[in-house]
């Protein structure tokens, strides 16, 4: 029994660090989008439209935990519907040099509090290459997992 708890104890460890870091990597794994120019014919000219790769299109319509910053916007309807950015406010794709990939709508089951401090929330993600008014990503039916302070 002994040395079955010390090796207990590091499994464990070992899981909570790798589920970290693959949660960590969706940013990552999101940023692999390639984005091709095509003719819109309500605008009138070429708009970029994205190109999911495999890795994306293997998250999918799966359920992701992912870690960010609540980003207020105009539009902002309530704490069920807001933007979750990879980056703080003041480097997020509205504000800063970021790209679209590192932003995601979020459409939660209950009002998730706005905070400056990283969310971790979990949820389905969808993504949209056709809808220019919405951004490439959603997380849907998402939870607040935990706030990071």
């Amino acid at each position: 029994m002994k040395r079955i708890l010390p090796v207990f104890t590091v499994v464990i460890g070992l899981l909570a660090v790798s589920g970290a870091n693959a949660q960590e990597n969706v940013w990552k794994t999101l940023s692999k989008i390639t984005f091709k120019k095509q003719y819109d014919e309500t605008l009138g000219f070429k708009v970029d439209v994205p190109v999911f790769g495999p890795e994306i299109q293997a998250l999918t319509n799966k359920t992701i935990t992912v870690k960010g910053y609540i980003i207020p916007v105009e539009g902002y309807k309530n704490h069920k519907e807001f933007v979750l950015s990879a980056y703080p406010y003041n480097m997020c794709f509205f504000c800063g040099g970021a790209g679209p990939e590192t932003v995601m709508e979020v459409s939660a089951k209950d009002a998730v509090q706005y905070t400056a401090e990283p969310v971790i929330l979990k949820g389905k993600l969808e993504t949209n290459d056709s809808d220019i008014n919405r951004l490439i990503y959603t997380l849907s039916d998402a939870v607040l997992v935990k706030d990071v302070k």
